[in-house]
């Protein structure tokens, strides 16, 4: 008796003391994007009519374990165990040695692109014009590209090929080897500033040449001048979204559904609780993302009736629907916006719903 206690002991010490590799997601907060955060409005738009609006368009997210958090094996049993919880490798969230700053940084980054993509998906829905154009995203340390170029260039041809997508930098680059020039026509990121702010077009140009050096990565050697493009806009009204502490690309969709509420007369929502996650590119396409089932509890925890679901999570987030909430399938802003339309008028027997087998 006595050997099998100490035994006991000595494994609940372990299980305490010894650290797993493991990291845990629970469900996070959820902000109402047709209301206020932190006292202020969640979606600022100014330039342009809005319209009041109802119910509830909220954005979910997931709380996660620190980089640095050394979860035990005692948590990770009860992780397991806890239908709130879900216990994942802590590679799963943090990969390549990611540490807590990288993520942070990077989901910061997700973030302010999500934005970008959300109000572009949301005034190209209600066919407002938006301009777009090319730029330097990033500039790599030590690539060739290092003091010629600069993030926020924009990018109008590299040799005499006009540049109309940010695929086009890289397809142009490439048709050299490594070692020959290649002459990038830029509007330098200050000059481009300065004509947005006084509402002209730019007018200064200039031409980079810069000299490729061979890829170092583990693809397939090729010409590089060490840069990533991305696309950049202009809108024809100032429009803000003001929520912090929040990262990662997961809140585009409904971001882009309450900017179309607020510049749409009557209530998207009919009232009703909707919530949902799924990042939105420029064209209103819907992608997936991670920890779905902690999103839907921590939205029926909050009193949602409607879930939008990326079409990529329907699945996995069908094995387990918290009850009384409705898991409704989207592929496209196109389709959310639907999907709204039965919801506003409580005819949902037609709604794309989510199965088991998405």
């Amino acid at each position: 008796m006595l050997a099998s206690t100490l035994m006991l002991i000595a494994l609940l010490c372990a299980g305490v003391f010894i650290p797993v590799p493991y990291a845990e997601m629970s469900p996070g907060p959820t902000v109402n994007t047709l209301g206020d955060h932190d006292g202020e409005p969640v979606l600022q738009i100014s330039g342009r009519k809005t319209y009041p609006t109802s119910g509830h368009l909220n954005m979910t997210t997931v709380r996660v374990t620190s980089a640095d958090y050394k979860m035990n094996l005692v948590e990770a049993v009860y992780g397991w165990l806890a239908h709130d919880n879900k216990v994942v490798p802590h590679d799963t969230l943090y990969p390549d040695g990611k540490t807590e700053e990288q993520s942070t940084q990077e989901n910061a980054e997700e973030f302010s692109q999500s934005q970008e993509s959300a109000k572009v998906a949301a005034l190209k829905a209600l066919d407002i014009p938006v301009r777009s154009w090319v730029i330097v995203s990033t500039v790599v340390k030590g690539t060739p590209a290092e003091g010629k170029l600069h993030a926020g260039d924009v990018i109008k041809a590299v040799d005499s090929t006009t540049i109309k997508e940010p695929g086009d930098v890289a397809e142009q680059v490439t048709k050299h080897k490594p070692g020959q020039d290649v002459v990038f026509t830029i509007v330098p990121a200050k000059e481009q500033a300065a004509a947005e702010k006084e509402r002209r077009t730019p007018t200064k140009t200039e031409k980079v040449t810069i000299r490729t050096a061979q890829s170092t990565d583990s693809g397939d050697k090729r010409a590089i001048v060490g840069i990533s493009a991305g696309t950049d806009h202009t809108f024809p009204f100032s429009i803000d979204i003001k929520l912090a502490d929040v990262g990662g690309p997961s809140a585009g969709l409904m971001f882009s559904l309450g900017l179309y509420d607020k510049l749409t007369p009557g209530s998207l929502t009919g009232g009703k609780f909707v919530a949902g996650t799924g990042t939105i590119d420029d064209t209103g396409k819907v992608g997936p993302i991670g920890g779905i089932e902690m999103k839907t509890i921590a939205a029926r925890e909050k009193g949602a009736q409607y879930f939008m679901t990326p079409a990529d999570n329907c699945a996995t987030a069908a094995r387990d629907v918290p009850g009384g909430l409705t898991l409704v399938k989207v592929d496209t802003i196109d389709d959310a916006l639907g999907a709204m339309k039965d919801i506003r008028s409580g005819d949902t027997a037609d709604l794309p719903k989510c199965t088991g087998k998405g």
